[in-house]
């Protein structure tokens, strides 16, 4: 806001606000995408609740910043109107006007760049929270592959159990009519030995 100049410095460091600005938009869609492609519910609406955290916080750096753009043209414009008007005067306070000059040039470069710097962290932030994000998706993916194997494996115990629970059935069968068979075979065999009338 208290920029006096010159306007290719502004525009500079404008360029390069405006650089990290769309840096953060593609790591925000990112983790947007990530949020949607999630399984559980609410993993998904709380991932999304962090990107509107995000989003609100990008448009207010953003509002921020605009205000500060125009307030630094506006003082540019009436700097550059005061000058033309004070004619003369310009000349013999050249030297300090570039001392003033620099030092609001010098401030404005530390205030931009200290919001770079949020900016950054809030970047970082954003890469480590898509980077835990990665690796519980992946977590995930393996125990759902791990549970669908177990899955496979139960089912087969199952169907071998009901195989042999068949397979028993039918030997107690089996067995039960050989030794019906014998018995009457025995019991034929005394018949005629003992009661060979009959």
């Amino acid at each position: 806001r208290d920029c006096p100049g010159p306007l290719s410095a502004l525009t500079e460091l404008n360029a390069a606000v405006k650089e990290k600005f769309r840096h953060l938009r593609g790591r925000i869609q990112e983790l947007e995408q990530m949020a949607k492609e999630q399984d559980k519910e609410s993993e998904k609406q709380a991932l999304l609740r962090e990107v509107e955290n995000h989003k609100k916080q990008m448009l207010s750096n953003q509002a921020a910043w605009r205000k500060a753009n125009l307030a630094c043209k506006i003082a540019i414009d009436n700097s550059e109107k005061d000058q033309l008007l004070q004619g003369r005067d310009v000349l013999r306070q050249r030297k300090t006007t570039k001392e003033s000059l620099a030092e609001s040039a010098s401030s404005i470069t530390e205030s931009l760049m200290g919001i770079s710097r949020m900016m950054s962290q809030q970047v970082q932030q954003s890469e480590e929270t898509v980077q835990t994000l990665a690796n519980s998706s992946r977590t995930i993916l393996e125990a759902n592959e791990e549970f669908k194997s177990m899955s496979g494996t139960i089912q087969l115990g199952r169907k071998l159990i009901t195989k042999y629970n068949r397979r028993e059935l039918t030997d107690k069968l089996l067995i039960f009519l050989a030794l019906a068979l014998f018995l009457a075979t025995v019991l034929y065999i005394l018949k005629k030995r003992l009661f060979p009338f009959l």
